[in-house]
């Protein structure tokens, strides 16, 4: 026989299916010889099993050494810990006949929100003690005897203890003949994928919930008295009400007999709010306090008789606390919900998902403070809640509270989703006083963190701050352009120093560019780099239309510009400086360019440039992100330049010219020493070669004076990322600056180029050769629009190609030299590429997450992470 969740421990089975929900902590029950291991092994996998023996062996090398119990069973609750925070099902096979050892299983299961079964296994005396003769080391007689014996007095207290199913098997045929069947959670509605409006609180105002639904495209259907029994969407949409349908309003009744009508046809979903919660108790004859806006329900559900009473009262008794929808990327909940309760079944979960979190504190108006979980949530779900009426809905790291004050004379609001649009109307009148004004956000807590139970403390966080874990130790980023991005925990200690002790504010660093590729090595010949190995490059992807663009040889900036000190204040949060320009123009790596001098005055002309070209207007933005090479490379190189180049350059002539004036002097004295002396004159050209190829990148600066900007790309502007837009309309706005400041910006050259047309092929490459042979550092070959996509994926936003005399500057003097050619034609450039493609992939990710508003901690999620893939050991020359 077993016993299920409405019945008893004596009561008669009519069969052997065992009901178990999908997300269960199972615990086996029975005396040695029960065959508890032989049913786990039938009907679990051997992963979702922990055994008491197994436990036992792993601690002590012996499954029967009773010695090592207590450290056996700390491993098994720890195991199984972790397996329940990652949401699996997990077995606990061990005789689990004491009280005491089921006590600490269901307090695990409660720590993690999931359901206690257990599943005993009743079996005769005669039967275990026949399967324990067969086993080596089995227990004595007396050992299962009491085993039994305690087992038949906790039969009656399974469900006492807190297990919420419990099913008992009797005999070996029950055993062997019974089957699982596994049970969905009343939340678990990631099938549904909707599309869905969803509603906050109703409050009893029916008027409006009507006009709202009409609004929406619903069709109400009345009944012969003109009361709204349903409505319908003709496209199929459904209504999703998040609780507190009732109290306060004009027709609680109302409501619940228009929504349950919705939820009854299936043109609805609802969960259940605080104040459904507090109506089933009343209606129950439960010890509730009745408020007035309580007493005016329960009065309004009288006279629709007692009938519609029962039903109401059944129907606010069977809503679920919280849904999870839309395949786990929708979660909806009263009061919101935190990501750990996500589609977990408790006590705990049902009342935060009614109620909230509170501090323990009380406001000036004598309300609850709230737990801010809103401003902390990282989750990959958007929540969606009420329960705290606002001013007006607003998106806090992918929640919207949507509770916006209709009974206190606001709104009532719905979001369409998956569209993630908002639709209101307005309250007809004040129905009741609020407690408190309606606003945006909770008030502050004073201290909440240190109230909070150890386990449960985390720390407040403004919407503005970040927060050490956010990238610190083994992370995963999510991007939408480039899947799952996983970073080290040496990579992210790396990100943290230069962040820390080099970085500019944090509040400014919104975006770092990705290292760039060059194309693939040519294979013979005196070059390394050509278009042509470009162009294929791109045509193994499916790429067919580029852009070749004029690779400045200056150093990488990102420039931010604000339109005022407002944008600067209100927008990213930081004070602007008491006279200059609001921005910052940083580095690759995130630090400041120049002095704050030198910085206001390169920022006022941009702002200047900005403005006359009439971009904010046209783009509809107070702020502007470019991405941009600065020049010239001495000004920000000048130190590098003086170590790396100048130095081993004038050493070089120096040693060379004293050598080739003692050999010439031996080739006079009749020495043979010719060959010599030419590989010598050889080596000292390509020195001079190397000179004249660092000075070509060189000129005076003084303060901004000498100092160009090359913007080649248009990152974010509010409420858009520019990746999808073409590389011609970047550059072409581009020129509009340059139009506007001659002497601050400047062009940058390209040739568009349709590789199955060898014209545009032919003139490029030429194009290519006549910048190589100037001086010139080279081009970089871009697919037409950046956020492209190819055959394997994300493509390569941009491949560089570099010109034979610029790269003696990468690989020195004498890399033409024909055994030097031939070494570096083998270079690797595997990782070079997947790096790029990884901090292209993060770096969209950062600007769409920044063009939609989201909180600065998700933006820097991965900046940091571009950062910290900077660590990676690759050839810097690539």
């Amino acid at each position: 026989m077993t016993e299920t969740e409405t019945g008893d421990a004596s009561a008669d089975s009519a069969g052997t299916e065992l009901e178990l929900p999908e997300l269960a902590l199972i615990v086996l029950v029975g005396a040695s010889g029960s065959g508890k291991s032989t049913f786990a092994a039938r009907h679990f996998p051997r992963t979702q099993v922990l055994s008491s023996d197994h436990c036992r062996a792993m601690v002590a090398d012996d499954p029967t050494d009773q010695a090592a119990t207590a450290d056996a069973f700390e491993v098994l609750h720890h195991i199984a810990g972790k397996r329940l925070a990652a949401g699996r099902v997990t077995v606990v096979d061990a005789t689990n006949v004491h009280t005491h050892a089921r006590e600490s299983l269901i307090r695990l299961a409660r720590e993690h929100d999931v359901l206690p079964v257990a599943v005993v296994l009743d079996m005769p005396e005669s039967v275990c003690l026949r399967r324990n003769a067969e086993r080596p080391e089995a227990p004595s007689p007396g050992v299962v005897r009491r085993q039994r014996k305690d087992l038949r007095h906790s039969l009656k207290r399974l469900r006492r203890e807190g297990f919420r199913r419990v099913h008992v098997l009797r005999s070996e045929s029950e055993a062997d003949s019974a089957e699982l069947r596994w049970s969905r959670l009343l939340n678990n509605r990631r099938s549904d994928t909707g599309p869905f409006d969803v509603i906050g609180d109703v409050h009893g105002c029916r008027v409006e919930l009507e006009a709202l639904l009409s609004k929406l495209g619903y069709r109400l259907r009345r009944d012969a008295d003109g009361n709204a029994v349903d409505a319908e969407h003709p496209a199929g949409r459904r209504a999703l009400l998040l609780g507190d349908l009732v109290d306060r309003g004009p027709d609680s009744a109302g409501v619940l007999r228009l929504v349950m009508g919705m939820v009854g046809s299936g043109n609805a979903l609802a969960v259940i709010g605080n104040h459904e919660h507090k109506l089933v108790k009343a209606l129950d004859g439960r010890k509730v306090r009745i408020s007035e806006a309580l007493r005016e329900t329960l009065e309004q559900l009288d006279e629709l008789g007692a009938d519609f009473r029962r039903r109401a009262r059944d129907f606010c008794d069977g809503l679920t606390a919280h849904y999870v929808l839309d395949g786990g990327n929708l979660v909806v909940a009263h009061a919101g919900l935190p990501e750990r309760y996500h589609g977990r079944a408790s006590g705990r979960v049902r009342a935060i998902a009614m109620y909230g979190e509170t501090t323990g504190e009380t406001d000036e108006w004598g309300l609850p403070v709230r737990y801010p979980w809103a401003r902390d949530y990282r989750g990959g779900a958007t929540v969606l809640y009420g329960h705290t009426p606002v001013a007006s809905a607003e998106w806090i790291n992918d929640t919207m509270c949507l509770d916006t004050g209709c009974v206190f004379g606001g709104e009532l609001t719905a979001l369409r989703y998956p569209e993630r649009e908002t639709v209101s109307v307005p309250a007809e009148r004040v129905y009741s006083e609020p407690a408190r004004p309606l606003r945006n956000h909770e008030p502050a807590a004073r201290e909440s963190s240190e109230r909070r139970a150890p386990a449960e403390r985390t720390p407040r966080r403004e919407p503005g701050t970040l927060d050490l874990g956010d990238v610190s130790g083994r992370r995963v980023v999510h991007t939408g352009h480039h899947g799952r991005l996983t970073i080290g925990a040496e990579q992210s200690a790396a990100a943290l120093e230069v962040l820390s002790r080099f970085a500019i504010d944090p509040r400014l660093l919104l975006y770092l560019p990705p290292t760039m590729p060059p194309c693939s090595t040519v294979t013979e010949g005196e070059l390394l780099e050509h278009p042509e190995r470009a162009f294929a490059d791109y045509r193994k992807q499916g790429v067919r239309e580029l852009m070749c663009q004029e690779k400045h040889m200056g150093s990488r900036a990102v420039v931010l510009l604000c339109r005022d000190d407002r944008t600067a204040r209100e927008r990213f949060g930081v004070e602007p400086r008491p006279a200059g320009t609001p921005g910052v123009v940083h580095t690759r790596t995130g630090r400041a360019f120049f002095d704050e001098p030198t910085s206001a005055a390169l920022l006022a002309r941009s702002h200047a440039a900005v403005g006359r070209t009439g971009l904010w207007e046209e783009l509809g933005t107070d702020w502007l992100l470019l991405d941009a090479e600065l020049l010239p490379w001495n000004a920000k190189a000048a130190g590098l330049i003086d170590e790396q180049y100048a130095g081993p350059a004038t050493a070089g002539e120096s040693a060379l010219r004293s050598t080739l004036r003692g050999l010439r002097e031996a080739e006079r004295r009749g020495v043979g020493v010719a060959a010599l002396r030419t590989r010598f004159e050889s080596r000292q050209a390509d020195v001079e070669r190397f000179r004249t190829a660092y000075r070509a990148h060189c000129h005076p600066v003084d303060g901004i004076e000498g100092v160009r900007l090359a913007p080649f790309r248009v990152l974010a502007s509010e409420g858009r990322a520019y990746g999808d837009s073409e590389q011609e309309w970047h550059l072409a706005t581009a020129d509009r600056l340059a139009a506007a400041d001659p002497g601050l910006f400047r062009t940058t050259g390209r040739r568009a180029v349709d590789i199955d047309d060898a014209g545009s092929v032919a003139a490029a490459t030429e194009w290519w050769e006549e910048l190589t042979a100037a001086g010139g550092e080279g081009v970089v070959v871009k697919p037409r629009t950046a956020a492209l996509r190819g055959r394997n994926g994300l493509v390569q936003p941009g491949v560089k190609v570099r010109g034979g005399e610029y790269l003696r500057l990468v690989y020195g003097p004498e890399y033409t030299e024909p055994h030097n050619l031939e070494r570096l034609r083998k270079r690797s450039l595997g990782r070079k590429r997947s790096l790029a493609l990884r901090e292209h992939g993060l770096g969209l990710e950062a600007l769409d997450r920044l063009a939609a508003g989201e909180p600065l901690w998700r933006i820097h999620e991965c900046v940091s992470a571009v950062l910290a893939l900077e660590s990676d050991p690759v050839d810097p020359r690539l």
